[in-house]
């Protein structure tokens, strides 16, 4: 397993956009397929979006396609979650996941690292 710690969670209006990062530390990011879920109180955590470890392939559910973007540096142990054209349901809490063991990105218990969480909200 390694540490994941989320950053760049916040307040923004109704199609605004917002950037998260997670920074990998304990092990090199490129060994690890990495993830980002969203929960909110009294629903299960769901799958966001995903990366390949060297980024070549990316997986989004229908929710988010096309607005929102993940991405990675493995130089730098991070991953990116680019969130464009926010909408109000897409207030949760988001977390970063990591995986280095063959993986069904969209199913929650495949991830073994998770991070803390980032609040977002979206409203005017």
């Amino acid at each position: 397993q390694v540490h994941l710690v989320e950053f760049g969670g916040g307040l923004v209006q109704p199609g605004g956009s917002l950037r998260l990062s997670c920074v990998v530390s304990g092990g090199s990011s490129a060994g690890y397929s990495l993830g980002w879920f969203r929960q909110v109180p009294g629903k299960e955590r769901e799958f966001v979006a995903g990366i390949s470890r060297q980024g070549s392939r990316t997986y989004y559910p229908d929710p988010v396609k096309g607005r929102f973007i993940i991405s990675r540096d493995n130089a730098k142990n991070e991953v990116y979650l680019q969130m464009n054209s926010l909408k109000p349901e897409d207030t949760a809490v988001y977390y970063c996941a990591a995986e280095n063991g063959p993986l069904d990105y969209y199913n929650v218990a495949n991830w073994n690292s998770w991070g803390q969480g980032t609040q977002v909200t979206v409203s005017s």
